[in-house]
């Protein structure tokens, strides 16, 4: 449907008639806009939403552990567990769209910009919901907010402390910090068409070998589990921006069949009793609606209200699991099942809504202001002046025939839309699994 000329400088619709001024020598790795872009993928808006609602359908309706239910919530809807029970795979969605989403928003940007985006967009509203736990395990003696944990989950970072997650959706959160952080790296290098296309085949490969070689280091720093979906996510953002190329659509094709087998792995050894075929499905149709989306084909979906779903996806995955312990411990069985339900859904949505409003929006503001002056100073003295002159100076010699794709281009936006190699899958879990699959649980 799209095509780009061999220089690559096709400029998808959203960005047509804006010019981009760039902030180094021609061929070097930052452009910025004149203007901001012209629209927003309003499609990745639905879907995030989608992801985020199948997750929580799956803890209310489909898991088959203990949960904010009397019993298993799978026991309490056999009606619809039988479906729900695979909402797990809306994380799936979830990571291919990071890669798609976190590649437009990283580019144009330097590693200090692309952190600080970052922070005020995760943080906020990540805070609410560890003080949520915190407050239903005081209050009500729920959860999993006890004593040694609270602090090490405001870090984000407990997946690597080894203290247990406070809300067992956190374990995503660190494979995306996993992600970031290879981001931030590209963003030091510099981001660029040709940069692009070998940090995506130099994760996928060295996720591979860190497998076969049985590295735990590498394993744990390239999470070989999950980078199919992120490198995935980034090859259909490129097709998008700068057209198809039978490179970027086998990088989209690798990752696809990666991601099934490791669908297949998690089916068998985390996720117990899943069916592999279905789980096959349902990864094939992330995929497919992805290159929809890339190649232009969701275009239609343009309803403005769909950007307000996007904006409550986070806190809505965030907040549900917390929100539901004392909720549905107050309500039911006094209400029937189905309509304790709705009120849990309900709710869940209310509160995103009310931390997105009251907590994010004023939050990221604050962060934003406060966190870009404190790069001020490194980005002002002499020796990162004097560093940064000779690093243009070096892109502009390093870049010479790259068919760069920025000349011109208008920086895609702030990007804010947003979870072994050869041989038989193992019998244990992969150092990168994450703690959350271990009790089958997103």
């Amino acid at each position: 449907m799209r095509t780009g000329n061999r220089g690559f400088s096709y400029t998808p619709r959203s960005l047509r008639g804006s010019r981009g001024e760039t902030s180094r020598r021609e061929g070097s790795a930052v452009t910025r806009p004149e203007t901001p872009r012209a629209g927003r993928l309003r499609e990745l808006d639905l879907l995030r939403f989608a992801a985020a609602l199948a997750v929580v359908l799956y803890h209310f309706t489909g898991f088959g552990g203990p949960g904010p239910w009397p019993s298993a919530a799978r026991k309490v809807f056999p009606e619809i567990a039988d479906v729900t029970r695979f909402g797990y795979l809306g994380v799936d969605l979830f990571f291919v769209i990071s890669g798609f989403v976190i590649l437009m928003s990283a580019w144009g940007r330097g590693p200090g910009e692309f952190g600080v985006s970052r922070l005020v967009r995760l943080m906020p509203a990540y805070w609410v919901s560890v003080l949520l736990g915190a407050f239903v395990y005081a209050v009500f003696e729920q959860g999993n907010g006890v004593s040694g944990v609270v602090v090490p989950n405001l870090t984000m970072l407990q997946g690597g402390l080894g203290v247990k997650n406070l809300d067992a959706v956190y374990w995503t959160l660190w494979v995306e910090l996993h992600f970031y952080v290879l981001m931030a790296v590209l963003a030091g290098i510099g981001i660029t068409y040709r940069s692009c296309l070998i940090f995506m085949a130099a994760w996928l490969f060295g996720g591979l070998y860190a497998d076969e070689a049985g590295n735990k280091l590498l394993q744990v720093v390239l999470v070989p589990t999950w980078s199919a979906y992120f490198i995935a996510g980034m090859a259909l953002f490129m097709i998008h921006r700068f057209g198809p190329t039978l490179l970027l659509w086998g990088y989209v094709a690798v990752s696809y069949l990666l991601a099934l087998r490791w669908g297949a792995w998690r089916a068998a050894n985390a996720f117990h009793g899943a069916d592999k075929v279905v789980v096959s499905a349902v990864i094939t149709a992330v995929f497919a609606v992805m290159i929809l989306v890339a190649t232009g084909r969701l275009g239609w979906v343009r309803w403005p209200g769909l950007t307000v779903l996007g904006a409550l996806t986070y806190p809505l995955y965030l907040v549900h699991s917390q929100l539901a312990l004392p909720l549905l411990d107050a309500i039911y069985p006094g209400l029937n099942r189905w309509a304790a339900l709705g009120v849990a859904v309900g709710a869940s949505l209310a509160a995103a809504y009310a931390v997105h409003r009251l907590v994010e929006r004023p939050g990221a503001a604050w962060m934003r202001t406060r966190l870009r002056a404190s790069l001020e100073p490194m980005r002002t003295s002499e020796p990162f002046a004097r560093l940064t002159r000779q690093s243009e100076k070096g892109d502009a010699q390093l870049n010479t025939g790259d068919a760069q794709p920025n000349s011109g281009d208008a920086q895609p936006g702030n990007g804010d839309a947003q979870v072994s190699g050869g041989g038989e899958p193992r019998l244990r879990a992969p150092a990168d699994a994450g703690a959350g699959q271990v009790n089958a649980r997103v």
